[in-house]
């Protein structure tokens, strides 16, 4: 059971941020901007990387909106139930401290659901389960910090359900390693009727990645990170 750290529900719409260029003059204009752009850059991706792994300050969140996770997903369950996520359970192996075959367990349950796609159209969520679909509208519910056991943090961005069909969940939540506003390749999704309930769900998290992507795509994109 996680430890919940609380924040002040931001019901904020995601909050764009704008950053001006210096100047720069006289003599060295190329080599002085391209050794601060390359300083710059590989600082922003230290920095980045370091949110991805869940070690940041409570100040660097940032509310967002549906914006970030518009168009067609795919579940990527299927595909370990299949075999074509075999040779990502190999690479964790390789790198790991499981073996394959463990992997492929704890996946097995992450990845479980019956919800084959989603897709985001405005406020409007689209959940497909074989051959049934249902929608519901959705608005922020701002997020919660989870701290988790090994000492790193995650954001749960919340959303709850204003109209639609009675089997739309009333609440879903975002997990996809950002903490402001940015589009993603993939994402973690929880649902469920309560919202207290689903914040403590760490062991079955859903995975999407876009309708668009190959199951090569999703291997590569599985090992590149």
């Amino acid at each position: 059971m996680p430890t919940l750290s609380r924040t002040s529900i931001a019901l904020l719409s995601a909050a764009t941020l704008a950053f001006s260029a210096p100047a720069f003059a006289g003599s060295g204009h190329d080599h002085d901007h391209d050794h601060a752009h390359e300083h710059d850059h590989a600082h922003e991706h230290a920095h980045n990387k370091e949110i991805y792994k869940g070690y940041f300050e409570d100040e660097q969140i940032q509310p967002r909106t549906l914006a970030d996770w518009q168009g067609d997903w795919q579940s990527v369950y299927p595909y370990l139930v299949d075999g074509t996520l075999d040779p990502v359970m190999a690479h964790k192996a390789e790198h790991g401290d499981k073996t394959a075959a463990e992997y492929r367990a704890y996946y097995e349950t992450g990845y479980a659901t019956d919800v084959d796609a989603i897709r985001f159209d405005g406020d409007t969520v689209t959940f497909t389960a074989g051959e049934e679909s249902y929608s519901g509208t959705y608005v922020s519910d701002g997020y919660e910090v989870l701290t988790y056991k090994k000492g790193n943090r995650g954001v749960r961005y919340i959303f709850k359900k204003d109209s639609g069909d009675d089997k739309a969940p009333t609440y879903i939540q975002f997990s996809d390693h950002h903490i402001a506003p940015k589009a993603v390749s993939h994402y973690h999704l929880y649902w469920g009727d309560d919202r207290a309930e689903v914040l403590e769900e760490l062991t079955n998290w859903p995975t999407y990645y876009p309708a668009s992507y190959s199951a090569d795509d999703i291997v590569h994109e599985m090992i590149a990170h």
